[in-house]
């Protein structure tokens, strides 16, 4: 859409995101004093790079924080796996996104941070990229970087979109700007049926509903690594803590305690963070149990408590464990981790009361497969584990069922996206 043509709104938008483009040089070297900009790397946000493009096609990924990025990840492998011709750029707008998303990066990917909104900036980032299609997470909508990547004649998505009643609120004031954003896409798929309804609220055209956080393959394991910890565990049950945080592992300690010894039992922790392994083999010997470390190279079993500090391993004990407490919701702050990799695996699991990170909760709680528990429940659910109770098996065949949809959905999602990539 030309600036003519273009409502009032949006060109006063453009009009003052290019007069403080002046200042933008100035406020990202104070942030970058606080921590909040890469120290080396901060005029990429001015669309500024050393960088050069690949010839050929390139698809443009956008994902501003953490979340974002990691659901960009299998469509990337998908594009890598049906069009290894083409190039891949990714940005980001956060340094946990960029330093986790460059970590998983394959050879001939490229990592950039995103531009700021101001006209400068996304010119001179499309004048470098010249990307043939772009797509966008959730709820990135910029409208200097939208608008021009379509006038440029960029294939645009929107996908696992959705809108928090603070943006909705905002783009109903400018009811003009909002469908001229929203029609610069040509595809957009709705995280869910209430994010749907708000866009088209807004009069955007949603072709379909797909969040991406689904659609990744199951966790992997090494084979014969399994078979030799079934064989050494036999019918021993599994309890497993995974991706804790300070202080979860103490709750989970207290609950592990109570369940008694009779049954022999083994509880896997496995801190979110392995640098935490001594403090938590701390908080272990203090309730009483003896301690075995998967860094030290400990036999599974051993002990009582096996420590799983270790990076990549949570494959392994899903597939292992009677029973999975996902990390990050037992208190306020974290918002809970990935409940997906338990329910691909067939692994019970529950988590505490805090998951806001991640919507799909809902959608388990009312299917019936999994639980938002208290700290002070968890022995009930241990217990439960320990005697064999058939109806966590139920639990986990519904979660596997569910998310198996979801993956599915996005695995079309995916294919409607690389449609719209020239070949």
């Amino acid at each position: 859409m030309k600036e003519a043509g273009l409502p009032l709104s949006l060109r006063l938008y453009g009009a003052a995101s290019g007069a403080a483009s002046v200042f933008a040089p100035a406020w990202l070297k104070n942030r970058t004093r606080r921590g909040k900009e890469h120290p080396t790397r901060w005029p990429e946000r001015l669309g500024r790079t050393a960088q050069v493009r690949p010839s050929g096609r390139l698809a443009w990924l956008h994902g501003v924080s953490v979340g974002e990025a990691l659901s960009l990840l299998p469509l990337m492998e998908r594009l890598r796996a049906e069009r290894p011709e083409v190039a891949i750029l990714v940005t980001t707008g956060t340094l946990a996104a960029a330093e986790l998303i460059g970590a998983r990066l394959r050879e001939g990917a490229i990592h950039q941070y995103a531009p700021l909104d101001t006209p400068g900036a996304v010119r001179r980032f499309l004048d470098v990229w010249r990307p043939d299609l772009g797509v966008l997470v959730e709820s990135e909508l910029w409208p200097n970087l939208i608008l021009a990547a379509r006038s440029r004649g960029v294939r645009l998505a929107l996908v696992s979109a959705k809108l928090s009643d603070r943006s909705l609120a905002g783009w109903r004031r400018a009811p003009g700007a909002a469908r001229a954003v929203l029609a610069a896409f040509d595809l957009v798929l709705a995280r869910d049926a209430r994010a749907a309804d708000r866009l088209e609220a807004l009069g955007a055209r949603v072709d379909g509903l797909a969040d991406l956080k689904f659609g990744a393959a199951p966790l992997p394991v090494d084979e014969a690594e399994l078979a030799q910890a079934r064989g050494w565990l036999g019918a021993r049950p599994v309890l497993l803590a995974a991706s804790t945080h300070p202080g979860e592992e103490a709750a989970v300690l207290r609950a592990f305690r109570a369940v008694g010894t009779g049954s022999a039992p083994l509880l896997i922790l496995a801190p979110r963070h392995p640098t935490r392994g001594d403090a938590v083999e701390r908080d272990a010997r203090a309730a009483g149990l003896t301690v075995g470390r998967r860094s030290v190279g400990a036999v599974l079993g051993e002990a009582r408590v096996y420590l799983a500090d270790t990076v990549g391993e949570l494959g392994l004990w899903y597939r292992l464990a009677s029973l999975a407490l996902v990390g990050g919701s037992l208190s306020a702050g974290v918002g809970g981790h990935n409940p997906l990799e338990p329910a691909r695996l067939g692994c019970p699991f529950v988590s505490g009361p805090w998951v806001f990170a991640w919507p799909v909760y809902d959608a388990l709680a009312a299917a019936g497969a999994s639980r938002r528990v208290e700290p002070g429940d968890l022995a009930d659910w241990f217990a439960r584990a320990i005697a064999g109770d058939p109806s966590l098996a139920g639990m986990a065949e519904r979660a596997r069922s569910l998310v198996a949809a979801g993956d599915a959905a996005a695995g079309q999602a995916a294919e409607r996206v690389l449609g719209l990539l020239p070949a």
